[in-house]
């Protein structure tokens, strides 16, 4: 195959990526806690020859989170919970611990705070946090202390991934870390508001449109190639 060919084709497997990245970010736009994504995209040489010439090829399998704050929507909920600044919340989940900034809880039968879909909340020893029993009404402070009657039983833990480790999007909005989880100093915890997504779907849009504008013209000079070539072939063999 032409050096050229494989050079579009690493380009459009890249574009193709990005286009599945940028879908997924417009998909979840109204998704409560979502971090939007980007593609990274490198360069890879190829060696062609003992010569030392290369092969340029572009490289995009590497995924970018924006940890940019998203607007704080009131719900006035009692456990609605949102994390203003750095930080995440840790919850329980049956592949380990993982990170996550839609912070919309429910106590469980046994008085467990838990997701929607049933992973425990951890306070700042990352262990389960429980509502104590007959509490009429719970309170979060600001620094994620819970109290219920004027009694404090808890804090909510907020933590954040260690200097250089990496965040790793498990679907959803959870993220898992590589290393322990580092409690956040300061943090600030609102109760009765929402985190929403930090996709801006209008950035979204024209992101999409300049991707496909990108692919349609990667795939026409690869029909050109593939043209060129069978024009190649068939002067060569009369």
């Amino acid at each position: 195959m032409d050096n050229a060919i494989y050079a579009a084709l690493t380009r459009q497997s890249g574009l193709m990526n990005e286009m599945r990245v940028v879908a997924n970010n417009i998909a979840n736009a109204n998704t409560t806690g979502f971090r939007r994504e980007g593609v990274i995209f490198a360069e890879h040489l190829a060696a062609l020859d003992r010569q030392g010439d290369t092969l340029s090829m572009a490289h995009a399998r590497g995924r970018l989170v924006d940890l940019g704050q998203g607007v704080m929507t009131q719900t006035n909920g009692n456990f609605d919970l949102a994390i203003e600044g750095e930080g995440f919340f840790l919850i329980d989940t049956p592949d380990g611990p993982r990170l996550t900034r839609a912070g919309a809880f429910l106590p469980s039968p046994e008085g467990e705070l838990m997701t929607a879909d049933g992973h425990r909340l951890l306070d700042e020893g990352q262990a389960p946090i429980i509502i104590p029993a007959g509490a009429s009404r719970v309170a979060v402070g600001a620094d994620g202390t819970m109290s219920a009657n004027g009694v404090a039983f808890g804090r909510i833990g907020v933590f954040a991934a260690p200097e250089g480790a990496d965040l790793t999007h498990k679907g959803g909005t959870s993220f898992a870390l590589d290393g322990d989880p580092q409690p956040v100093e300061d943090a600030r915890v609102r109760q009765g508001f929402l985190e929403e997504s930090n996709v801006d779907p209008v950035f979204e849009i024209t992101r999409m449109i300049e991707v496909q504008r990108a692919y349609e013209l990667g795939q026409s000079f690869l029909d050109r190639e593939d043209q060129r070539i069978r024009s190649a072939i068939t002067a060569m063999t009369r």
